[in-house]
């Protein structure tokens, strides 16, 4: 999937909570919004291009959310196979 429309989605959805009078909350919903709803590879590709060098386009606000719950967005690794 295009990173760059990952980024346009992820700043709509942040855009719906970020409305809340609760920002911990609103924080908390924007993250689970992404778990839920983006598929795991989704996710992975989100959080490797936000590590990268220069994320242009990310509300701040998406940004803050993704940092206080990145734990609960990166999609768990599979165990090995024996």
């Amino acid at each position: 999937m295009n990173v760059e429309h990952m980024i346009e989605m992820a700043n709509q959805i942040g855009r719906y909570y970020e409305a809340y009078p609760d920002r911990a909350a609103a924080l908390q919903s924007t993250a689970q919004h992404i778990r839920r709803y983006w598929d795991p590879r989704m996710r992975s590709e989100f959080l490797r291009h936000l590590d990268g060098p220069g994320v242009h386009g990310l509300d701040a606000f998406v940004a803050e959310a993704v940092r206080l719950h990145r734990a609960e967005l990166a999609p768990k690794e599979k165990p090995a196979k024996p």
